[in-house]
């Protein structure tokens, strides 16, 4: 487990065990958000007034990853030498299951490159973390209007990649811990293929963190649910980008089916 002073090591990356203390063990959910609101409201402030920079974004993602890890929860990330060798921005794509990809991403992608999420509207209306979203200029979407969505993210994310951020696109209509490709858009080879940046699929287990049934953002924490990130080889689009799109779908599959 990471030390309170310690930052999330760069690259791949796998937690010690460690057994939380007797009240973490018998209530883990109570545990885990009762480390995360202090970090979540000190971000938050911090962004309302624009002191909320990319470093801070970094370290307070690793403070979330500690305070899983301190709630028994065990952290797998693997691939980010695929990350480390490229030399442009890229788009990310990959599945959504919770709020912890959200989280956690930043403290795994920012050593590497600057980053910007697409993001539905809700996220940047939620009281408290909708400052610390506002504050990283994602691209937001209403996921009403799929036409209207396609142009925001292929507008804004030319214009970020342009500046050299890389774009995390989650295609998936909803989060969910079951993976349907049914449900899972192009949305992102798309963005790739206009900007002609790469592709890099991205695979993540983060059901540990559930879907809350009444707040989404806020569900129970089950540590015993191994967290995953596993990134693969980049992807340059060809043609229309069906094949590519196959690809990131098949690799989504397979880790998934891997880590069952």
């Amino acid at each position: 487990m990471l030390s309170p002073k310690e930052s999330l090591p760069v690259g791949n990356y796998c937690t010690e065990l460690t057994r939380p203390g007797w009240f973490t063990r018998s209530f883990p959910t109570l545990g885990f958000y009762r480390r995360v609101a202090p970090i979540v409201f000190s971000s938050s402030n911090r962004s309302r007034k624009g002191q909320f920079d990319e470093t801070e974004f970094r370290q307070a993602s690793t403070d979330i990853i500690r305070a899983m890890e301190a709630c028994g929860a065990r952290l797998q990330v693997e691939g980010t030498e695929h990350v480390a060798k490229l030399e442009q921005p890229c788009v990310f794509i990959g599945n959504h299951m919770s709020t912890a990809e959200t989280f956690i991403l930043p403290a795994i992608l920012l050593p590497f490159r600057r980053i910007c999420f697409v993001v539905k509207q809700s996220l940047v209306e939620i009281p408290v973390f909708k400052h610390i979203m506002i504050h990283q200029q994602p691209i937001v979407v209403g996921r009403n209007n799929p036409r209207e969505d396609l142009r925001t993210v292929l507008d804004g994310g030319c214009e970020q990649l342009a500046a050299g951020r890389s774009v995390i696109v989650f295609p998936q209509t909803t989060r969910t811990a079951h993976f349907d490709p049914s449900q899972f858009n192009s949305i992102g080879v798309k963005l790739a293929r206009k900007a002609n940046v790469p592709v890099v699929p991205l695979a993540l287990q983060t059901n540990a963190w559930s879907n809350g049934k009444w707040i989404k953002d806020i569900g129970p924490f089950r540590p015993e649910i191994p967290v995953h990130f596993a990134f693969g080889a980049p992807l340059e689009v060809e043609g229309t980008g069906k094949a590519t799109h196959q690809k990131v779908v098949a690799f989504i599959q397979e880790k998934l089916k891997s880590w069952s």
